[in-house]
């Protein structure tokens, strides 16, 4: 099932800018961000977010199977 997916333009302290997929809390209280697109899975929306930030990581809540420390 294919999920909206977005990454905050607005880097996290330690440079990544992260991804989260429609519904989540944090994406709620980010005003600057850019959407995606739809994809099955997070590993594809990441992969779309680091040719706009190339330090780009999954939230730890919405996309934690993409999220690293």
């Amino acid at each position: 099932m294919k999920h909206k997916y977005y990454v905050n333009d607005n880097t996290q302290k330690n440079g990544d800018h992260e991804v989260h997929v429609n519904g989540c809390y944090f994406l709620k209280v980010i005003t600057n961000k850019s959407y995606l697109g739809e994809f099955d899975t997070c590993q594809e929306a990441v992969r779309v977010a680091k040719k706009l930030y190339v330090q780009s990581n999954g939230c730890a809540y919405c996309s934690e199977a993409c999220h690293t420390t």
